[in-house]
């Protein structure tokens, strides 16, 4: 017995001693959780439930959605820190998640640069402003005018504060030097509705979020900022052809796992997530939306990701934003 507990001992010793990228060769061997950290029907949402769909097909083991919304996303976010490294815990969040939230809250629980294994930003999408059709502006040199023949009375509606369409009208404010009322909502949604109902007169919006509404004539579409014109919308000019100069903005959906990952593991993850997003059926899926598909991987990643955060931080100091 003592010698069978001697080998046992021996068994486990040498199992500790294996390498963590020889241990994860099998990976994965059960469900995988994909954290979302906004309610269902949102960008990240719909970002998430695309390509799970698709790299659970690869895999083949399931990879659910964990709904985590509040805090701007930071609830969802600390979920992924506390997490264990092995890869069975992922997160897919938006541009707030990863570059807003952390120039805008100060006393956030995570940092993405250091708490995260970043593994690919999958898809951006454009903002676009567009406006009631009520509304005198018919362009962006129009709205300017108004913006100056008006201070103080031209509102922007916004997801809110924070958001991705909200520090996209402030860095269009700061680029123009022009101001406006920020109104901000509970997510896009009622933002739009009120936007169509004339409550609010322009804002920056998502464009997946409003080309139906734009093609339907219950909006106008003044500008994009995109570096290029967009198929979904190819009569509406860019910023830049509209006449403002590096407004270029895209709005994005993310992946990432708690830091820490087996190195077969984080490479395995960014070459799957990849595969899925890139996938023909996955990828018809999001142009249809006015997705773009990024796919990049964790290096070029964390480089795009410290580019984000210093841009927003200097938009979110020069317009003296803070959090409600």
């Amino acid at each position: 017995m003592k010698y069978l507990a001697r080998c046992a001992l021996a068994v486990l010793a040498m199992t500790a001693a294996v390498p963590s990228w020889v241990r994860a060769a099998d990976y994965p061997e059960r469900t995988i959780t994909v954290i979302v950290p906004f309610p269902a029907g949102g960008a990240s949402d719909m970002t998430a439930r695309q390509v799970v769909a698709k790299l659970s097909e690869r895999v083949k083991q399931s990879v659910v959605v964990d709904n985590r919304a509040g805090a701007n996303g930071a609830l969802g976010a600390v979920a992924l820190k506390q997490a264990a490294a092995d890869g069975y815990t992922l997160l897919i969040g938006s541009i707030g998640v990863f570059a807003i939230n952390p120039a805008l809250f100060k006393d956030l629980r995570y940092d993405p640069q250091k708490d995260f294994d970043l593994l690919s930003v999958v898809v951006r999408t454009p903002n676009v402003l567009v406006a009631n059709p009520g509304f005198p502006a018919n362009n962006v040199r129009e709205l300017i005018e108004q913006l100056n023949k008006n201070p103080g009375k031209v509102t922007f509606a916004s997801s809110g504060t924070g958001s991705s369409d909200h520090l996209t009208a402030a860095l269009f404010w700061q680029k123009t030097g022009t101001s406006g009322i920020h109104v901000p909502y509970r997510g896009g949604g009622p933002a739009i509705n009120d936007l169509i109902a004339g409550h609010a007169n322009v804002s920056f919006q998502n464009l997946g979020a409003i080309a139906e509404q734009v093609k339907a004539g219950r909006l106008k579409a003044l500008a994009v900022t995109s570096d290029k014109r967009v198929p979904i919308l190819p009569e509406v000019p860019t910023m830049a052809e509209a006449g403002v100069k590096d407004l270029e903005v895209y709005s994005w959906q993310a992946a990432a796992a708690p830091k820490g990952l087996p190195a077969a593991v984080k490479a395995k993850l960014e070459a799957e997530f990849a595969a899925s997003a890139t996938s023909p059926d996955v990828k018809a899926k999001f142009e249809a939306v006015g997705f773009d598909v990024v796919a990049n991987n964790g290096e070029q990643f964390a480089k795009f990701l410290a580019d984000e955060i210093a841009r927003w931080k200097l938009v979110i100091e020069t317009g003296k934003i803070t959090a409600d």
